[in-house]
């Protein structure tokens, strides 16, 4: 079992003794995740802890998101819930990228294009192709996008 799987099912007992109702449902459907994910595809298999985190980062974007909707909706106390789970599983997330240390990995990235020839919003592919691995876990992709095209732009 990989590791970041084993600190999850350790907390899921720890929060299943303290009568934490919040914390141990968010583990629950967490784990239930990684499960789905592990037997998806032919054959069964044990996820990497990347890959853990990348199941991890997801069901947070979709808490964001659930809160999001929840929030125009008119349903704050869901809309609330929702935002206190994706906070919950941030904790297991590498630490993200500031503004500021994301759009000077992009500047870098944009130079780097533009001496390969690439330039102008055509560049785009090109740029994100060489700061995703850089960025990888720590940034979500629709904020690289949007930084990219800033600066591509202008």
């Amino acid at each position: 079992m990989t590791t970041l799987k084993a600190k999850l099912k350790d907390d899921l007992n720890a929060a299943i003794k303290e009568r934490d109702e919040l914390r141990s449902s968010t583990l629950r459907l967490t784990l239930t995740a990684i499960q789905k994910e592990e037997v998806a595809g032919t054959t069964k298999r044990e996820l990497s802890d990347d890959e853990v985190q990348k199941v991890i980062a997801k069901e947070a974007k979709k808490r964001r998101e659930a809160a999001d909707a929840f929030a125009q909706g008119g349903r704050p106390e869901s809309a609330e819930r929702e935002r206190a789970e994706g906070v919950l599983l941030d904790a297991y997330l590498p630490q993200q990228l500031t503004d500021a240390e994301l759009e000077a990995v992009v500047a870098g990235a944009v130079e780097e294009a533009k001496a390969g020839g690439a330039e102008g919003p055509r560049a785009m592919g090109a740029v994100m192709k060489l700061v995703n691995p850089k960025v990888a876990g720590r940034a979500e992709g629709g904020r690289v996008a949007a930084v990219v095209k800033r600066l591509l732009a202008g």
